[in-house]
């Protein structure tokens, strides 16, 4: 079994939320965020692809299966934890898996 995600299926995504997204964003626009640079929204950006991988890569995690004959320690649990946020910060930088750009492009159109 094998799943496949492409751009299209973001794109599709990008749509739904995008009309919920655009009244956000509406509302968003006496923050912060609004007046910040086009690095910054871009390095927040990267933030969030990094924080989505994390999270496909915690959830991939769970489906192994783990063994009867050892148990996973505290310390090797925290360990996991960091080196799967290292792995995703890793991902997300260049051009990353393209999220990040995604994002950015939607959010600059919307400000």
């Amino acid at each position: 079994m094998s799943i496949t995600i492409g751009s299209d299926m973001f794109q599709y995504a990008s749509s739904i939320t995008s009309s919920n997204t655009s009244t956000s964003i509406q509302n968003m626009k006496d923050t912060s965020l609004v007046n910040s640079t086009d690095e910054e929204l871009m390095d927040a950006c990267r933030e969030f692809e990094a924080y989505f991988v994390e999270q496909l890569m915690k959830q991939m995690q769970k489906t192994v299966i783990k063994s009867e004959l050892t148990e996973e320690s505290e310390t090797e649990s925290y360990f996991k934890e960091m080196l799967y946020q290292e792995y995703a910060t890793e991902a997300s930088k260049g051009e990353g898996i393209g999220i990040a750009k995604m994002l950015y492009e939607q959010m600059k159109r919307t400000m």
